[in-house]
């Protein structure tokens, strides 16, 4: 997980001093990105069912996966 104190970004401004674009570290971009595609996967599944882990297990026991 990225600490926002950590991140330590370098800001390109216009003219009159407005932030306009972010420079990062390249990990530091990946990593964003990959907590970013996380959320929308968490997100899109918010609907689904939700197994027990006793159940979980009863079926990959049953199923020869455990």
């Amino acid at each position: 997980m990225i600490n926002i104190t950590e991140l330590h970004p370098q800001f390109i401004t216009d003219e009159k001093g407005i932030k306009q674009s972010v420079i990062l570290p390249i990990s530091t971009y990946q990593e964003l990105i990959e907590n970013i595609e996380d959320l929308v996967i968490i997100a899109e599944r918010k609907e689904e069912p939700n197994t027990s882990h006793d159940k979980l297990l009863q079926e990959l026991k049953t199923s020869g996966l455990l």
